[in-house]
């Protein structure tokens, strides 16, 4: 901070408010702490006396809030995002399209660990709408060293993107349904219309579903058809608890499937399984995700679509967050199931 006179001041940030005063009918600030003096000021702060001004000069080493703040975005911000801003010393980040949010968390917390420096953002892993913000920058101070904002520029640089949006992919997704009660006509299945729906929502078609019996052999049949069709996800309904005779994960492992993971941290959702044929993933689902809003289904699924081939730790990781309260009124996914991976 220093002194100026009025004349030398242009390009450089005011220290404090300063007031102007009209009597009987104005009083309030004219210009705010944090503005960058123009040609244009000089003659209204003349007005009010001002001669001499405290500043902070920002060509020495030192960047202004609102492109700080801009340049921190700008860095973090990768695919499917817009900035919104400067407003206030913040830019925020906007989703432009629908899809998987992606947050390089260990990164987040390395730039916020930069001195004066802020980038907050919501949850990483949920799927959200165009429109959506996720994050805001700024920056402490009015002014700050242009070190600081550089050593973030490089650590986004070094491990780009910090965030970005996946957009969903279109799969082809076959169901497999299990179970001779079903088979054979004696209840209606209930899974398959659930799990359509599901799908459709993320903008992925089932495009066949084959019902098969208690039977190793039949499931990997339906399998191999499955595959010659063309599917690129197979889902696996109906044979998924502890009874003897749901068959649907040794029938996985039979039909050459690697497991990924069987029994995952999330309630609802715990009987869960993961694995891949090739690389066609297969997940087996549990009976909850026919007759509960939000399971395990709804966060795994989405990060399939998205093109990631999820491992075991991604889904251990979904322990902290994992269970659903089962509010009366669903906020999903603007709660916390889920987010703490």
């Amino acid at each position: 901070m220093k002194i100026v006179s009025i004349d030398d001041s242009e390009g450089m940030v005011l220290c404090h408010d300063i007031t102007e005063i009209i009597p009987g009918k104005f009083k309030g600030r004219a210009f705010k702490k944090g503005h960058v003096i123009t040609k244009e000021d000089i003659p209204k702060l003349l007005n009010l006396g001002k001669e001499h001004l405290y500043v902070w000069d920002i060509n020495n080493g030192f960047v202004h809030e609102d492109d700080a703040a801009l340049r921190l975005a700008k860095a973090a911000g990768g695919n499917g995002l817009r900035l919104e801003g400067p407003s206030e010393g913040k830019v925020e980040l906007v989703a432009e399209i629908p899809g998987l949010l992606k947050i390089n968390v260990n990164l987040l917390d390395l730039v916020n660990d930069i001195d004066q420096v802020v980038l907050s953002t919501i949850h990483n892993n949920q799927l959200i709408p165009a429109g959506c913000k996720v994050a805001g920058c700024r920056v402490v101070p009015i002014v700050i060293e242009t070190a600081k904002i550089e050593k973030a520029e490089q650590l986004c640089g070094e491990y780009y993107p910090l965030i970005e949006v996946k957009p969903l992919k279109y799969h082809k997704v076959g169901v497999i349904t299990t179970g001779s009660e079903v088979y054979h006509g004696r209840i209606k299945d209930q899974f398959g219309p659930v799990i359509k729906k599901k799908f459709s929502d993320m903008g992925s078609e089932v495009v066949r579903q084959i019902f098969v019996p208690d039977s190793v052999e039949l499931f990997k049949d339906a399998v191999r058809e499955l595959l010659d069709d063309g599917v690129e996800l197979i889902a696996a309904t109906g044979g998924m608890s502890v009874d003897p005779d749901d068959i649907t994960p040794a029938a996985i492992k039979a039909s050459g499937g690697r497991v990924v993971i069987y029994g995952a941290p999330v309630l609802p959702g715990s009987m869960f399984m993961l694995a891949y044929i090739g690389e066609i993933p297969v997940m087996g689902l549990p009976g909850c995700v026919m007759y509960n809003k939000n399971t395990v289904f709804d966060l795994v699924a989405p990060r399939i679509l998205a093109g990631e081939e999820v491992q075991r730790r991604d889904v251990l990781k979904l322990a902290h967050g994992g269970l659903c309260a089962g509010c009366k009124v669903c906020h999903f996914p603007n709660c916390s199931f889920g987010k703490g991976n």
